[in-house]
C-alpha cells in the first residue's frame, strides 16, 4: 500500500513531539515510522563552530529541503531512506545516518513543514499543534538547558532574536493550511484520540 504521510507542525515547544510519540505508540512500530524535519538542517562542515552558532535555525533557509523532499517522495513510493542525524551540541550533522524503512503510516514532525508548498503537497493529513507562547518558551528553556547544555541567557537571547520573529513570520501563518488544529499539544487527549481514530479508519479501509 502507499504510505499515509501525516505532517505534525507547530511552534518550538508547542508539544509536537508529544503528539507524535502518542500517535506512534498507538499505531505501533510495525506500522508506523517517524521522520523529523530537525534531522534535515543543512550540513555546515565548511563553517567554523563560531559561525555555526550564528545560524538561524528557525528560518526556512536553514533546512536542506531538497534532500528532505527527496526522502519523503521515496518513502511515499515505498522505498527506504538513510536519514541524516543532527548534533545540536556542535551545530552540525553527524557522520552517521539512520536507515528508515517505509511503513503504512509516516509521521513527519517539524516547525516549518507547512511553510514549504512542496511538502504540503505530499501530506495526506496536516496537523497543527497550537500552544500559547508563554508555555512554549518555558518548555524550550527546560529542553535546551537540560538536553543541549545551554545557559538560560543564551536560550532567552535566541528566542527573542530568531525564534519569536520566525514564528510570527513563518510558523503562525502556516496554521491556515492545517486540516486539524490541536490546542495545548499532546495534553489534549480528546484531540489526539480523534486523530488516532481517523488514522485507524484509513488503515482499516485499506486492509479491506
Amino acid at each position: 500500500m502507499r504510505p499515509i504521510l501525516i505532517g505534525i507542525c507547530g511552534g518550538s515547544g508547542s508539544g509536537k513531539s508529544t503528539v507524535t510519540k502518542q500517535l506512534y505508540k498507538n499505531t505501533g512500530d510495525a506500522r508506523c515510522a517517524v521522520i523529523r524535519q530537525d534531522n534535515y538542517y543543512k550540513d555546515q562542515s565548511h563553517l567554523s563552530f563560531e559561525d555555526r552558532q550564528k545560524t538561524n535555525y528557525d528560518h526556512p533557509l536553514a533546512f536542506d529541503n531538497d534532500l528532505f523532499i527527496e526522502h519523503l517522495h521515496a518513502l511515499k513510493e515505498g522505498r527506504s531512506i538513510d536519514m541524516p542525524e543532527y548534533d545540536f551540541s556542535v551545530h552540525n550533522r553527524k557522520a552517521e545516518t539512520v536507515h528508515l524503512e517505509p511503513k503504512e503510516v509516516i509521521l513527519i514532525e517539524g516547525i516549518l513543514l507547512f511553510s514549504e508548498p512542496r511538502i504540503l503537497d505530499l501530506l495526506d493529513m496536516r496537523i497543527f499543534v497550537d500552544t500559547d507562547s508563554d508555555v512554549r518558551i518555558l518548555r524550550r528553556i527546560k529542553r535546551d538547558m537540560r538536553e543541549r547544555g545551554r545557559s538560560l541567557d543564551s536560550v532567552i537571547e535566541q528566542y527573542m532574536e530568531t525564534v519569536r520573529p520566525a514564528h510570527l513570520l513563518f510558523v503562525e501563518p502556516s496554521k491556515r493550511y492545517a486540516d486539524i488544529i490541536v490546542p495545548e499539544g499532546g495534553y489534549n487527549k480528546v484531540a489526539v484520540d480523534l486523530i488516532q481514530t481517523k488514522v485507524d479508519q484509513i488503515l482499516s479501509r485499506v486492509e479491506r
